[in-house]
Order: C-alpha cells, then sequence, then structure tokens
C-alpha cells in the first residue's frame, strides 16, 4: 500500500535486505531467493519445480525504509530494484523512451528502447480496459496502431505513477548457473512518478504482490501455484541480513514443512480485492486482555474496516478504539521516563539513558482461528527513534475512515505465508534462517 516514514510453486525465494523506512492447473514450480531451478517437463501452462535467484539489495544507504527486490526486466536483462508491495498490485518501474540514454546514470531507469521484447498494450486491448486505472484524460483511437495503453496508479501516502502499461520478459538465474525466462510479463512503464519520500531514491518502481490480477504474486501465480511466503530480517543489524520471497505451491520441496507455523483465515473484502485480510478477535497487554469492542475490527457495510497484512507499510496503524485501549494500558505499565522533547508522530516515548536493555510489556494479538497468537518480540513494536529515546511504533486510524494493518517493522523476523488457494494466512518465528 506504500505508506511511508521520513525515513517481498516455481517457487521464487527472492533474496530480501532489510532496510530502514518511513511510509501488490497444471503443474507447479518455486522461485527462491537464492534461486534453485530442477528442471523438469511440464504440460499445460504450469512449469514444473524450479528454483530461481536473484540478488536483494538494502535501500538504507539511501534513505529507504523499504525492502527490497531485484528483477531483471527486458531483452538483454536490465536489473532493477522495487519495493516489495504486499498493499499494492501493479509492478511499476521508472522508465526513460531516450533514443540516446547517454545522460542516464547506468541502473537509474528502466530503458524501453534498449529492450527487443518491450511491447505496449494497446489501449483498446481488453487487457488495458479492464486491468488498469486510466488517467481522466485517456483518448484512445483504436485505429490507431500506436495508440497505447495509458495508466495511472495512486497509493495511501499521495505516491503516483503514470505511463504506459505494457509487457516484457523477465529473467530469472538459476543457482546451477542457468536463466529462466518468462514472456508475456505485464508491467507499468512509468514517465511520471511523484512521491513525497526518499523511497524511490533506492528503487526503481514498486512490485505489487496484492490479489488483483496484474499484481507479481498473481501473474507468476497463475503459472506455479498461488502461495507465496516470504521474511522480513530485523533492519537494525549490521550488516543487513538477507532474506527471501517464495512464490508456488509446491514450496516444501525448498522449504521443509513447518510444524510451528500458526494459520488464520484470509479474508476478503469485495470492496477492496487487493488486500490481504485477516481477522483479530482479541488484544492483549502484558497477558491482560484488553476491553476492546469486537465490531472494531469489523469490515462494514461500504468496505471500512478490517485489519490488513502490509509490506508497503512501515508502522502498524489500529483503528481509534484499540489505539487507545493498547496506548493507556502500555503508558499504566511502562515506567521509563519521557523524553525532554515530545516526538512527531508518536504518543508514548520514554528516554533509556541508563538502561542496557529496556523492556516493555508483550503485545498479543488473538487472530481468528484455534489458539491463533500473533505475539512479536518487542522490537517489532518499540523502535528507537533518536539517541536513548524509543517509542511505541503504533499509529492510530480513524474508525469509518480506513482499516487497522500490520506494517512491515511487526512482520519482522517472522516467515509468513500468504496461501491463496487455501485462504490462509501463515506466521512462525522459526523458518527465517534458510539459506
Amino acid at each position: 500500500m506504500m505508506v511511508l516514514l521520513s525515513t517481498l510453486s516455481l517457487l521464487l525465494l527472492l533474496y530480501v535486505v532489510a532496510a530502514t523506512s518511513t511510509f501488490s492447473a497444471t503443474n507447479t514450480e518455486y522461485i527462491k531467493i537464492p534461486l534453485v531451478l530442477h528442471k523438469t517437463p511440464h504440460h499445460h501452462h504450469r512449469h514444473h519445480q524450479s528454483t530461481l535467484k536473484s540478488p536483494v539489495i538494502s535501500g538504507a544507504s539511501s534513505g529507504s525504509g523499504e525492502y527490497l527486490i531485484s528483477l531483471e526486466l527486458g531483452s538483454p536483462p536490465q536489473p532493477l530494484l522495487l519495493v516489495a508491495d504486499t498493499g499494492s498490485d501493479l509492478i511499476w518501474v521508472k522508465c526513460s523512451a531516450c533514443h540516446n540514454c547517454s545522460l542516464h546514470p547506468p541502473g537509474s531507469a528502466f530503458l524501453a528502447r534498449h529492450s527487443s521484447s518491450f511491447s505496449p498494450h494497446h489501449c483498446f486491448q481488453p487487457t488495458c480496459r479492464h486491468l488498469v486505472p486510466h488517467p481522466h484524460h485517456n483518448p484512445c483511437n483504436h485505429t490507431n496502431l500506436h495508440s497505447p495503453c495509458r495508466y495511472q496508479y495512486s497509493y495511501a501516502d499521495g505516491s503516483l505513477t503514470a505511463g504506459f502499461f505494457s509487457k516484457e520478459t523477465i529473467t530469472f538465474n538459476t543457482t546451477s548457473g542457468h536463466q529462466l525466462q518468462l514472456q508475456g510479463f505485464h508491467f507499468g512503464c512509468g514517465f511520471t512518478s511523484i512521491t513525497g519520500s526518499e523511497t524511490f531514491n533506492a528503487a526503481h518502481g514498486v512490485m505489487g504482490l496484492g490479489r488483483g490480477p496484474i499484481s507479481f504474486s498473481s501473474q507468476l501465480g497463475r503459472r506455479f501455484g498461488n502461495k507465496f511466503s516470504y521474511c522480513l530480517m530485523d533492519y537494525t543489524l549490521s550488516p543487513p541480513p538477507t532474506s527471501f520471497l517464495l512464490i508456488g505451491s509446491e514450496q516444501n520441496d525448498v522449504v521443509p514443512t513447518n510444524q510451528n507455523m500458526s494459520f488464520t483465515p484470509l479474508l476478503i473484502n469485495p470492496l477492496s480485492p487487493t488486500f490481504y485480510y485477516i481477522g483479530i478477535k482479541n488484544v492483549y497487554v502484558a497477558g491482560v486482555k484488553l476491553r476492546i469492542d469486537p465490531s472494531v475490527w469489523s469490515i462494514d457495510e461500504i468496505g471500512n474496516g478490517g485489519t490488513v497484512v502490509d509490506s508497503g507499510t512501515t508502522l502498524t496503524q489500529f483503528v481509534e478504539p484499540a489505539y487507545r485501549e493498547i496506548l493507556t494500558a502500555f503508558k499504566r505499565r511502562v515506567k521509563l521516563p519521557s523524553p525532554d522533547e515530545s516526538i512527531p508522530g508518536f504518543d508514548l516515548c520514554v528516554n533509556t539513558s541508563g538502561v542496557l536493555r529496556p523492556s516493555y510489556p508483550r503485545l498479543s494479538l488473538e487472530l481468528v482461528g484455534t489458539k491463533t497468537v500473533f505475539s512479536p518480540p518487542q522490537r517489532n513494536y518499540f523502535i528507537e527513534t533518536s539517541e536513548q529515546v524509543e517509542c511505541l511504533a503504533i499509529q492510530p486510524v480513524e474508525l469509518g475512515s480506513g482499516f487497522s494493518v500490520i506494517g512491515n517493522l511487526m512482520q519482522q523476523g517472522y516467515l509468513l505465508e500468504f496461501d491463496r488457494d487455501r485462504s490462509r494466512f501463515g506466521f512462525s518465528r522459526h523458518g527465517c534462517a534458510l539459506p
């Protein structure tokens, strides 16, 4: 969904490196970072098991707080870094239509004219008319062969991309040194991008992993299976560790069955079909159940409410009534002094000077399901905002005008699985250290 502060079975295991941030019937295959390809004959439209290899680079040095995935696009392949975003659908990259591209620094944009496989969709094609949002002024001459499909896509933080909806070839390296190419991959070739953050100083665009038909996970899921998983490693570690994204149904050939995985149903909001909704039943702080009306977590008749899991949003957000109960519970139990000055954007901050390892009450979310409790470590919800100052990394959302969000900071250190075929979301504190 891309909300930033100032400041991721063909089994596609894509290595993902944590960056500090403030802000989408047939055989199966895998992709993994590191990706390993086991080529076998295939039938129909899906490949057999393959594991592909792709490097992932941190955006921390450029001030980005997102998790970035490498994608090789075009013929010959051009390497690009994209923000991994489960809260949006479109895959788009910064594009340049330059003929003489000597003025463009290497790797600053996708050079469409340098790719022999680049092809914009025609504006009159069903792919264009039904799959992407268009700008208000969108002339289309369906008798003109050179009338491209124009798109305009916006995000919750006000960021925007506009350009030509196109198709290309994507390339993945395998650990055996081979390459796998997928043709006819749909993406946005963005000639305009507007953002108020530093994210796109490090990234070339966004890899939408949402539930819509044009997302990265949907396009590959149709070939390899509608399940993906990833780990987001602790952004404070140096050097930043690598983690992975997996796409495909038969992941147990690469990742052993995790007996410690907990599952909760993936819910559907017909008015917001992109998002991965989960159900929260209760919230506990220090083992005490908070008095939060269950209706606070419900999706209402106009599509507001509910809780989504979003790798493109950094801080977790809860609707106002729930947030106030959580904030009050922490304020009662946290005994450290307040900092000399308030920290903008945070309602609870403490001065940790003289405290070697600050300890905070445990936050636990009881989810829909049998004994399904998400209980993250305290570093997932208390962060250092300045020297010797730590703050509760949760923000409020007005009830009736939005939804709650489990952001990427709260997801750190978990193996997370989005199984669309079984309509379930899984999580485990085990499995993130796999090679």
